[in-house]
């Protein structure tokens, strides 16, 4: 089936089940606006900044953007080079621009990033501040082909089990202190004591800042943090070794993400590539993600303060993308409590990430995840499965044989999946094809899958689901070749 024809196929069918159709489809794309800026040029350099290994030009670097955005906007160059920074704040109007052969390089020094009133896995959060950061601007890009490098080995604890002897051998002689059990390196005494803190940095009424002090070093930043920005360009730059995730978009609208490189390593504890919360009208392409947790995730708050901001994801496109190592290459969630909507992914590559195509939610989140459209994505070598769409994230699910549970009400806590849209997708390597695992009191609805070639150790598992359409599914398994043509 042509694809223009599966579309239409798809829109009879939500018509018929008396689902209200998409505003958009492949042949009307949500239209993304980008930002214009004056060609005035303003080096760092003219504003005092060296190169140099120790000295840092936190006010040369501030100031240069500063006084480029108070002259009507500008390019602020970083030339090519060595340079030591602090944190560093955007100015709307203001293009940083790294060249191809600069180093931007953050700190390591704990004490330049006091602690802020941010955002922390859809809670406000006492955070350390980010090494880039901007709130409430409109035209702003960062470009260029250079490195920017958040020093996140500093941040961030580290198993034993997850590096070489060698490696973690050097780690601990570097300073640092050591769990109880000697298995988890941590930075600072503060580090390890924010460990060992429930609800490490949520932020309370009555609650100050300071009230944090003693937990500092645990709130780790993340690389970029942009929140209600409008009109945003990020294009040809290496954001890497973020200490938590790396690109943090909030609020934000007309986002373009273009030949974007994310590196952190496969260990770093909430390393994610790029997190898309509460964002509209958002272009994601051509970019390359190397991620410790989810690589491309669209997120919209985590339970009650997500639904009271009750603001989606939406209208995003994402193509022509390559994930390797990560959690999941493409991901929905868990915190997506004000819903994720108009989203059309294509043409990607995802190689050696634990899954593919990640859905997850729980109970208590809320919020709808639907018109979700994705079509031609090649896996190679994924750990666990493919397609995973599931509602039982980080909560026990049911056993089987086990006595049913009482049935939760439907209520604004009830999260749901529904008119999602899966077309010729390839996967060389997996444990498993397709999961699919609804809430008894919210099944998985309405999902079209068509048009793939999975081949894994076993094939597919699909629980309190309903409408789930498969057509030309190919699984090729230990037990043998199935073709899947049926509705669930």
């Amino acid at each position: 089936m042509k694809m223009k024809q599966y579309i239409i196929g798809m829109l009879a069918a939500m018509a018929v089940s008396g689902v209200k159709a998409q505003d958009y489809s492949w042949d009307h794309l949500p239209v993304v606006s980008e930002p214009v800026f004056r060609l005035d040029t303003f080096s760092i350099v003219r504003y005092g900044a060296v190169q140099d290994p120790v000295r840092l030009n936190t006010e040369a670097i501030n100031t240069a953007i500063a006084e480029c955005s108070k002259k009507g906007g500008g390019v602020v160059l970083v030339p090519a080079g060595y340079w030591l920074t602090g944190p560093l704040v955007l100015h709307s109007g203001v293009n940083l621009h790294i060249d191809r052969a600069a180093i931007l390089q953050f700190t390591a020094d704990f004490s330049q990033y006091p602690l802020l009133e941010g955002n922390w896995e859809g809670h406000p959060a006492a955070r350390c501040q980010s090494p880039i950061s901007g709130t409430d601007l409109e035209n702003i890009a960062i470009t260029g082909g250079g490195i920017i490098d958040a020093n996140g080995d500093a941040w961030r604890m580290l198993a034993r089990d997850r590096v070489p002897e060698g490696e973690w051998n050097k780690k601990v002689a570097a300073g640092g202190v050591l769990s109880g059990d000697g298995k988890t390196w941590y930075p600072s005494e503060k580090s390890l004591r924010g460990a060992r803190t429930k609800d490490a940095g949520v932020l309370k009424p009555g609650v100050s800042l300071s009230s944090f002090e003693d937990i500092k070093d645990f709130l780790r930043p993340n690389l970029l943090v942009l929140t209600r920005c409008k009109k945003v360009l990020l294009e040809g730059a290496s954001f890497q070794n973020s200490p938590a995730w790396c690109l943090h978009t909030l609020l934000c609208e007309d986002l373009t993400l273009r030949d974007v490189h994310v590196r952190n390593p496969w260990y770093a504890a909430n390393g994610d590539g790029v997190d898309l919360e509460s964002c509209r009208n958002v272009l994601l392409e051509n970019s390359t993600f190397d991620a410790g947790d989810d690589g491309i995730c669209i997120k919209s708050g985590r339970d009650a303060e997500g639904r009271k901001r009750g603001k989606p994801t939406e209208n995003v496109i994402i193509r022509n993308d390559i994930v390797y190592r990560a959690h999941g290459g493409f991901v929905v969630g868990s915190e997506m409590s004000g819903g994720a909507r108009n989203i059309f992914v294509s043409d990607c590559s995802f190689i050696g990430t634990d899954i593919g195509l990640r859905f997850k939610t729980v109970r208590g989140r809320g919020g709808v995840v639907e018109k979700i459209f994705v079509r031609n994505i090649s896996m190679r070598n994924i750990v666990h499965q493919a397609v995973f769409l599931d509602m039982y994230y980080f909560a026990r699910a049911p056993a089987p044989g086990e006595p049913a549970a009482a049935v939760p009400p439907v209520t604004e806590e009830t999260p749901s999946f529904r008119n999602i849209h899966i077309s010729n997708i390839v996967c060389d390597g997996a444990e498993e094809g397709i999961f699919v695992r609804g809430l008894p009191e919210m099944r998985i609805r309405d999902i079209y899958m068509e048009d793939m070639v999975l081949r894994a150790d076993k094939g597919m598992e699909v629980s309190e689901g309903e409408n789930i359409y498969l057509k030309d599914i190919k699984l090729i398994t230990k037990a043998g070749t199935e073709e899947v043509n049926k509705k669930l």
